[in-house]
């Protein structure tokens, strides 16, 4: 049998990887999802398990204001001195001004940041703030005791290339600041785009990997090598050393943004973000997510995939199997004192102002806050899907008594494309159940179902996706046959290709559970278990 890729699924960008030992542990970007960042372990490279979501405090991490697909961007994960590093940049502001015609300042807010812990999965350091220069931050360790922050430089002055190179300076990790001078160490090849930094030493040679192209379907991975940690570097001979860009009947899409592993014994892989797109549509629905294959160091000295014209591998013999093909078949249920591993929320580093798992054991209780779609505080608690086809079902308990207050299942990217089936009032005060659709078409669309009268008591709520199809339906808590709605929802539009102009998708479908109440009272809705299974 063989690994089939990719092997972190639904939503697992800008992988980062680090061996200690016989352990393998994978860094992967949260944006604006909370806790920030996910790390997974492995002994093989193939069977992974989530161990760790370092930021969790407020002390840490607080992104409520953050736009949709910034927050925690590209963390990189490393290991020195007996301790695990991870740097990451959290993004408050994503635009464009424009105030010279077409040629507009691109003004943004980047914030790089460190923590560190002795365990992985320990309570790790308040960060200390290194630069706000550009994002992806990385950390090289050079074998003199040294270590050195790597960023993009970003350059928001009109008729500049915004992305300007790869700028190093030294850290100091123990007192949490750089010091010395800030260089440019590489502008870049002429594919342009120049992030995501890693720095690797071999054979006396400083091999600097760089993503380029941009995060759509001209992503690549690209190398170069210099005998000076500063340069000058050469860029690989090759060009992309990764990529399927030009190559649209690849099933792996969009691939670049990697980082390097050598294993116990000498082999080299490379992980690094892709996308599935639908068959039919062309969408990521899934977002990205992360591949791994072998890769070889040639007799030049120069990094290849093992068929040379670096082609991303959808099958990986060189590793074992390492996951029940059978589709997932998962109920969440919310007997215990922390939402089930699967789960997240939004930006809010306060989960109790959106959340509780106490009020009513056995029951998610989420209260009514901002509207769907807020960047501040709204009480959204979802999970990534994995796959083309996939079911969901939860069984909510609530009484909303105004139009204001409204709760049930949603399929959402941001708040620009999500579908919401949602329990709400009418003037009378009768419940009703309705579709609310906001959708990236155009310069945006909002539409909403005609309200159906639903019975009182708790109400079993299921949405159903198969690829570009979306359905939802209902029926009572001690019915056994389902309503359906009459509408087909557009499943392929909640994608990272499907968008306004001008606005960052990076994130990928979530599906889950929300409530909002525009009243301000704070309504509750209950929820007694969330099911995922695939087909």
């Amino acid at each position: 049998m063989t690994l089939r890729n990719p092997i972190l699924r639904g939503f697992n960008p800008d992988p980062s990887i680090v061996r200690v030992g016989d352990d393998y542990y994978c860094a992967t970007s949260t944006f604006e999802w909370f806790p920030g960042v996910q790390i997974h372990h492995s002994r093989d490279l193939a069977t992974w398990r989530l161990v760790a979501r370092p930021l969790r405090r407020p002390s840490q991490l607080d992104m409520r204001g953050d736009p949709d697909s910034c927050g925690v961007w590209a963390a990189d994960l490393s290991f020195a001195a007996g301790r695990f590093h991870l740097v990451y940049t959290d993004v408050k502001r994503y635009g464009r001004t424009t105030v010279d015609g077409a040629a507009g300042v691109s003004l943004r807010d980047f914030h790089n940041y460190h923590v560190s812990c002795d365990r992985i999965d320990g309570e790790w350091s308040d960060p200390a703030h290194l630069n706000s220069s550009g994002f992806d931050p990385a950390l090289f360790h050079d074998d003199d005791g040294r270590s050195w922050l790597l960023n993009m430089l970003w350059d928001h002055r009109p008729g500049r290339g915004r992305f300007a190179g790869i700028v190093a300076q030294q850290a100091d990790l123990a007192a949490g600041k750089l010091v010395g001078d800030r260089r440019m160490i590489f502008a870049g090849s002429p594919l342009g785009f120049t992030e995501g930094p890693h720095l690797y030493k071999r054979d006396g040679w400083y091999h600097l990997l760089v993503a380029e192209g941009g995060t759509e379907r001209n992503h690549a991975v690209v190398m170069a090598r210099s005998r000076a940690l500063f340069g000058p570097y050469e860029i690989h001979p090759d060009g992309a050393v990764l990529t399927a860009r030009e190559r649209p009947d690849l099933p792996l899409q969009r691939t670049g943004h990697g980082d390097l592993v050598e294993t116990p014994e000498g082999a080299t892989f490379i992980v690094y973000l892709c996308g599935r797109p639908l068959p039919e549509s062309d969408r990521c629905v899934l977002g990205r997510e992360t591949a791994i294959q072998p890769m070889r160091w040639d007799e030049d000295g120069w990094l290849r995939t093992l068929d040379g014209i670096g082609t991303p591998m959808a099958e990986v013999p060189q590793l074992p199997a390492g996951r029940d093909p059978a589709p997932l078949d998962e109920r969440a249920v919310f007997d215990g004192p922390a939402l089930p591993d699967a789960f997240q929320w939004l930006r809010t580093p306060d989960p109790d102002r959106i959340f509780s798992l106490a009020a009513r054991p056995g029951w998610l209780r989420l209260y009514g806050r901002e509207t769907i779609g807020s960047q501040f505080t709204q009480a959204l608690v979802a999970r990534r899907p994995e796959a083309f086809r996939y079911a969901v079902e939860t069984l909510i308990d609530y009484a909303p008594t105004s139009y204001e207050q409204a709760a049930g299942l949603v399929c959402y990217y941001n708040a620009t494309k999500f579908h919401f089936l949602h329990l709400t009032a009418d003037d009378d005060g009768a419940r009703r159940l309705q579709v609310l659709s906001v959708l990236p078409t155009g310069e945006g669309v909002s539409q909403m179902t005609a309200p159906l009268a639903v019975p009182d008591g708790p109400l079993a709520l299921r949405m159903a996706v198969d690829h570009e199809a979306l359905r939802f339906a209902y029926r009572a808590a001690d019915a056994t046959e389902w309503t359906w709605l009459a509408e087909t929802f557009a499943a392929d539009l909640i994608s990272d290709e499907a968008t306004l102009p001008g606005l960052p998708n990076f994130t990928g479908t979530f599906v889950g559970m929300a409530c909002q109440d525009m009243s301000g009272n704070g309504t509750a809705a209950d929820f007694r278990h969330f099911d995922y299974s695939e087909a």
